[in-house]
């Protein structure tokens, strides 16, 4: 980092620090430039979208595991979205499917935990002040939250919200006057993706510039935490994806409102031909999984720096393969952008490319099983603390174990061609990505909620709140691997009149009501977390005695992290239970000279370097 950098900034700060009392509520917590207040703004906003996508998945699994209940008394909320029989409008099943995987993949999954994390710990991590620009910060925020209000609204509006599927695929999203979902819902949908894209973009660039150039003193690039590198390599996807997904919904709304034919050809509506000639919906399937598969890995690799950071931490052990983590997550970042196709297999692919893009599946599994190793290496024979973020994050590593093997099925095109449109996909993706993320999001807040707020959240119901959790997701998404495999359909909004499917009742009851209990289990995390906010202990300086340089800031830190100088980095992040030092934890800002009883041969070289140059910097300040 540049010194005139450094001193604009530490500047900035003490200005910053000497006027915050004389901050208005508006400026210090809604138009705040302060990086761990957006970080809070994310996961807040994001749990509340949480909340709103589970309860869309508990209206349509009363749909799934009770076909033949009367609903009237849901009409009060649901309104004319009911039959006159009580039961839920087909087309508003449709749209609740659309709005669920909307919400939980993109409002919850990417901004709730992405968002929340990559803005709360990259400075803390590295040793900044605040993000590379704090004006561009606060605006991917707005843009998120200028997304959420225009998609909330589309709920409300008479003919309802986007109902195409998550994805949106034409022609059906492309022609307004299909169902009522395609119509105004539809294009408030494309809107606040276009302002959600905006604001990943430029959440994405500051945390490059961020984590490259804000770096503190000895913060070298192998010293950085797991968090910092997953955090940096999902910020290069997003800027390298999302993009496309711009040009897809772009070309989209050309083709609803301006008349083109990107993705429309000898459509027939009602017996009339429309004019649209030349176009391909399978172009909008291409260019929405080169975003959707790299998704996938912008939801997970957040999640698994921060498995890292806290296994780490808890095991009482150095993070086994650090070089390794880091090559795994390399590979993975190259590797999500040529596996998009896998998607495409039932698409009329050409099997030769379908061969290329499931040899090219098969190996993204290899960095995902030198994750799983590494994880599983660091707990073995690890002094294990049993917090609730610890417990989480080995439900984490569960979930990418289970749904890692289901996914090579998948991966397999022969056998992703029977299996794609069955609720084995559906079992797959809510292990792997849904539950998985889940899991890391709570993880995280679990772990660092000390550091947030300045107070502990209780521990007990956090165990309840995991055992609840865990044992729940496998319960709803275990069973759905068989009826999957029995070939159960995914999509189906009523299935009661196939007598072939008619011997899945009462295990799509049991999903249902392991999904309602699951949900319940989420009431005590939503306790915890506001009462424990306002009404917990109060939070140590250090509570779990880890290593990274968060946890050297005051309780709660104020706008600029250090009330001094910026701390200085002699060591990796990992040195844990190391052989011949006086405590289980040596801190990153503690100099290898100082700990000559723990330190290896090259450290101990190290060590003779960095007192030869205090030595030097003290006769240079004499």
């Amino acid at each position: 980092m540049s010194t005139a950098t450094e001193v604009n900034i530490s500047h900035e700060v003490h200005h910053d620090e000497h006027h915050d009392h004389e901050q208005s509520f508006i400026s210090k917590y809604i138009f705040t430039m302060d990086h761990k207040m957006i970080g809070k703004q994310f996961l807040v906003t994001g749990i509340v979208w949480g909340v709103v996508g589970v309860l869309m998945s508990v209206l349509f699994r009363i749909q799934l595991g009770f076909p033949e209940a009367n609903l009237e008394w849901l009409r009060p909320l649901l309104g004319g979205w009911l039959t006159e029989a009580g039961k839920i409008d087909p087309e508003f099943y449709l749209a609740l499917v659309t709005m669920h995987g909307t919400i939980m993949v993109f409002f919850v999954l990417t901004a709730g935990l992405s968002g929340t994390f990559s803005n709360y710990l990259i400075p803390l991590q590295i040793g900044a002040r605040d993000m590379a620009s704090g004006f561009m910060n606060m605006l991917s925020y707005w843009f998120f939250f200028l997304s959420s209000v225009i998609m909330m609204s589309s709920i409300f509006i008479e003919t309802g919200p986007a109902a195409g599927g998550w994805v949106v695929y034409p022609p059906l999203s492309a022609l307004p006057q299909a169902i009522a979902g395609s119509g105004l819902g539809m294009t408030m949908w494309l809107v606040a993706m276009v302002f959600f894209i905006v604001s990943m973009l430029l959440g994405g660039i500051n945390y490059i510039t961020t984590v490259i150039n804000l770096r503190t003193e000895g913060m070298s690039f192998t010293r950085l935490p797991l968090t910092i590198w997953s955090f940096f390599l999902t910020a290069v996807i997003g800027l390298l994806s999302f993009p496309v997904l711009f040009a897809a919904a772009l070309l989209l709304v050309l083709d609803r409102s301006f008349g083109t034919s990107f993705y429309l050809s000898d459509i027939y509506i009602g017996g009339e031909a429309l004019p649209n000639m030349g176009g391909s919906p399978i172009l909008y399937q291409h260019l929405f999984w080169f975003l959707g598969h790299p998704e996938v890995y912008i939801v997970l690799l957040p999640a698994l720096g921060i498995t890292s950071e806290v296994i780490a931490t808890n095991s009482r052990k150095p993070i086994f393969g650090y070089r390794a983590m880091i090559g795994s997550m390399l590979g993975i970042t190259v590797l999500s952008f040529v596996v998009w196709a896998h998607h495409m297999f039932v698409s009329g692919l050409n099997p030769f490319l379908g061969s290329v893009f499931m040899f090219l599946t098969l190996i993204i599994a290899v960095p995902s099983a030198v994750k799983v190793f590494n994880y599983l290496t660091t707990l073995w024979k690890g002094n294990i603390i049993f917090t609730p973020a610890t417990l989480f994050s080995i439900g984490l590593v569960s979930f990418f174990i289970s749904g890692g093997l289901t996914g090579i099925f998948l991966g397999n095109s022969v056998i992703d061609i029977q299996l794609h449109d069955t609720y084995f996909v559906v079992a797959h993706f809510h292990l792997v990505m849904g539950s998985l993320s889940i899991f890391g999001l709570l993880a995280g807040v679990y772990h660092w909620f000390p550091k947030m707020f300045g107070r502990m959240m209780d521990e007990k119901l956090g165990y309840i709140h995991f055992w609840m959790t865990f044992i729940g997701v496998y319960l709803i998404f275990f069973p759905m691997h068989y009826i999957g495999i029995a070939g159960f359909p995914r999509r189906y909004y009523s299935w009661t009149n196939f007598d072939a499917f008619s011997s899945y009742t009462d295990l799509n009851m049991f999903v249902s009501i392991a999904a309602f209990v699951t949900v319940a289990a989420q009431l005590i995390f939503l306790f915890n977390f506001f009462y424990s906010m306002y009404r917990g202990k109060r939070a140590p300086q250090n509570p779990w005695r880890s290593n990274t340089l968060e946890w050297t800031t005051p309780i709660e830190p104020g706008h600029g992290n250090w009330p001094g100088e910026l701390p200085k980095v002699y060591r990796w992040p990992y040195d844990y239970s190391k052989p011949g030092a006086a405590d289980d934890y040596i801190p990153q800002t503690v100099p290898l000279s100082s700990t000559p009883e723990s330190n290896l041969d090259h450290e101990q070289e190290l060590a003779k370097q960095e007192k030869l140059a205090n030595t030097a910097h003290a006769k240079k300040q004499f």
